[in-house]
């Protein structure tokens, strides 16, 4: 089954898979720098929920659901710094803050999307259900 979101050309050989360590001899890998960011917990969902258009802060928390305050404000701060995420504070009182996605952060949606496509492919609400029982 191929998603007609997604483009049926195949990637490229020439990316790179292997693992990256912080040495100088060592080659930068954009695969295993993008996965690192993309795996770090609640970023996918904060992208997801930002594809939709900008959030206040609580609206995104909402959005994404079971972030505490925390972690999400240390993970939008992280977006930011790397330019997926910009981050407006609303000159009003009390302040408010709204964030969105970048041109970068919005080019994610091919992933959300590869994402989905495979998770309708493969994954069974059974299984999903059966696992978290476990």
């Amino acid at each position: 089954m191929v998603c007609s979101r997604l483009s049926s050309t195949p990637p490229t050989a020439s990316l790179c898979y292997h693992r990256v360590v912080a040495r100088a001899d060592q080659d930068y890998c954009p695969v295993y720098a993008s996965i690192d960011l993309l795996q770090e917990k609640w970023v996918l969902h904060i992208v997801r929920s930002l594809l939709e258009g900008p959030h206040g802060f609580n609206e995104l928390a909402r959005a994404v659901g079971g972030a505490n305050t925390t972690t999400l404000s240390q993970r939008l701060e992280h977006l930011e710094r790397l330019g997926v995420v910009h981050k407006t504070v609303e000159s009003t009182m009390p302040p408010r803050t709204r964030y969105e996605l970048t041109r970068a952060g919005r080019e994610l949606d091919a992933v959300i999307a590869a994402i989905d496509c495979w998770g309708r492919a493969h994954m069974q609400e059974e299984t999903v259900l059966g696992a978290d029982a476990a």
